[in-house]
């Protein structure tokens, strides 16, 4: 362990290159995607309206979501994360395990936060270059996120009336 990594550890092993790993990869990607869409002639736009805005971010924070805390997509985050218990609604606590890349891996794919900027940058990327698929998707997510709140309101009215 490097001197920098250790005082990072606080008793355990952060993954400083792993992160710059996933950090490198991300902005990479970025690139690829901007360099790619500009020899396509994709036109960006020039503004993106404030429903779009809204619409991509309740999508991200719900993908989110689903990517690092349902339980039914636990096996995309078993091979680098263990379970730590359990949250609301049926959602699973996991944290990264093991060492180096795979524990940034499962440092990013068990934290919300994290995900949403990989999440968001695939949407919006997706805005760039097919707005009409990405507010579909968009909507779709959202959707699920309306969903939730209804069955949080219902569970809360079913509550309620047995007391």
């Amino acid at each position: 362990m490097t001197d920098v990594e250790q005082r990072y550890a606080d008793g355990e092993e952060t993954p400083l290159a792993g992160y710059a790993a996933l950090a490198t990869t991300f902005a990479a990607s970025a690139g690829v995607f901007a360099v790619t869409a500009w020899r396509r002639g994709v036109r960006l736009p020039d503004t993106v309206p404030a429903w779009d805005v809204a619409l991509l971010g309740t999508a991200t924070f719900k993908a989110s979501r689903l990517l690092t805390k349902d339980k039914v997509t636990s096996f995309l985050r078993a091979p680098f994360t263990s379970r730590e218990g359990h949250g609301n609604a049926n959602e699973v606590m996991d944290a990264g395990r093991g060492t180096g890349l795979r524990r940034a891996v499962g440092d990013l794919i068990s934290c919300p936060f994290c995900t949403s900027a990989w999440v968001a940058g695939g949407l919006v990327g997706t805005y760039a270059v097919a707005p009409r698929a990405a507010r579909l998707l968009g909507a779709g997510l959202s959707a699920i996120v309306v969903s939730d709140w209804l069955q949080y309101a219902w569970s809360l009215t079913a509550q309620k009336a047995e007391e």
